[in-house]
This record gives C-alpha cells, sequence and structure tokens, in this order.
C-alpha cells in the first residue's frame, strides 16, 4: 500500500516525509478556492508524491461547479481530478444523478485526467444507488488502512482523520500510481 494525506486550507502546512501521494482541496460550490492550493501541491510535487485535487460537490449547478473546479485548481497533466460527495455545511447533498453529473462532466473537460469519486462508506452504501466513480472510488471508513468495509474496488482508502486525513492507495508501487494516473 502506499501512503498519502488529503489537506485542505486548514492544513497548511504538512509533512510530506514518508508519502507517495498528496490530495488538494481546490474548490468548493462555485464560490470558494483554496488559497493554498498552489502551495501545498508545489510542496507535495517537490517530495516526489503524485497530486490529485478534489472539489466538496454541493447540489444544483453541476455543470457549472465542474467548469469552475477544472479552471480553478492548480492542476497539471498527470494530476489526478476528485470529487468529494458528502453533507455540506447545512445537512444537505448532490444526489446521485448530480453525482455522475459531475464526475462525467469532469471527465469530458479534462479527458487526460484520472477522475475519483470520494465519499465516506454510510453514502457509498446507503445514499448511493448507481455504483459510478468514473476511474475509481475514494472511500473513507475509519477502521485499518487498507480495509474498508465495503464490496466494491477502491483505489484510496481514507482511514482516519487524526491528526489529518490519512489514505492509503491500492498501488503496488508509486511508479503504478505515477502510470495510472497518465492516462494515454
Amino acid at each position: 500500500m502506499l501512503h498519502g494525506v488529503d489537506v485542505s486550507s486548514y492544513n497548511s502546512s504538512y509533512s510530506t516525509e514518508g508519502l507517495d501521494f498528496v490530495f488538494v482541496k481546490a474548490t468548493e460550490g462555485r464560490s470558494y478556492i483554496n488559497p493554498h492550493q498552489s502551495t501545498q501541491a508545489s510542496q507535495a510535487r517537490k517530495a516526489g508524491c503524485v497530486v490529485g485535487f478534489y472539489h466538496f460537490l454541493w447540489p444544483g449547478n453541476v455543470a457549472a461547479q465542474a467548469e469552475y473546479f477544472v479552471e480553478k485548481c492548480a492542476s497539471v497533466q498527470g494530476d489526478l481530478l476528485a470529487c468529494d460527495w458528502e453533507l455540506t455545511g447545512d445537512g444537505t447533498y448532490a444526489s446521485n444523478a448530480q453525482k455522475d453529473q459531475f464526475l462525467r462532466e469532469v471527465q469530458r473537460l479534462r479527458p487526460t485526467h484520472r477522475v475519483l469519486l470520494y465519499c465516506n462508506r454510510e453514502f457509498w452504501l446507503h445514499r448511493d444507488t448507481t455504483s459510478y466513480a468514473a476511474d475509481g472510488l475514494w472511500i473513507a471508513d475509519y477502521v485499518s488502512a487498507g480495509h474498508p468495509r465495503i464490496k466494491a474496488a477502491w483505489r484510496i482508502h481514507q482511514y482516519t482523520d487524526s491528526p489529518l486525513d490519512k489514505d492509503v492507495a491500492n498501488f503496488t508501487s508509486k511508479a503504478a500510481l505515477k502510470k495510472w494516473a497518465h492516462p494515454a
């Protein structure tokens, strides 16, 4: 298993020691941009990590959110892109159709990037009805690293949020992850 973290503006400083990949929150809805995303991604790149960016999806205006995400995130060729599908601050969430539309729109806008779905176990088991995760599932389930309690195939497992969000990736090596991140 490869080791990584995901960071947001709350984690303006983090250590890359022992990390193979880093996901950075880029955007949320159609109005928020992480002011630290370029610095956070640069730190990960300098450490040789595979970099990914994620968008926190809100219900509504999904095509506009996808466009906002790809235009405002600091991604370069070979970076992973992800949709963070969970409860919003006001207790709402995007529907299955909206989640699927967002993933497909990001794939359309950035066809040379891998696109993943991030959600927690409860969403995957009890709210998802399509099992659509674009190029891969990034599942949050706070149990032993690499052992999420789901039957579906997964690429990344977030197993804790203490002291920050920690993840493992189901790849044999960093080279394998880098190769997968660069689809032909």
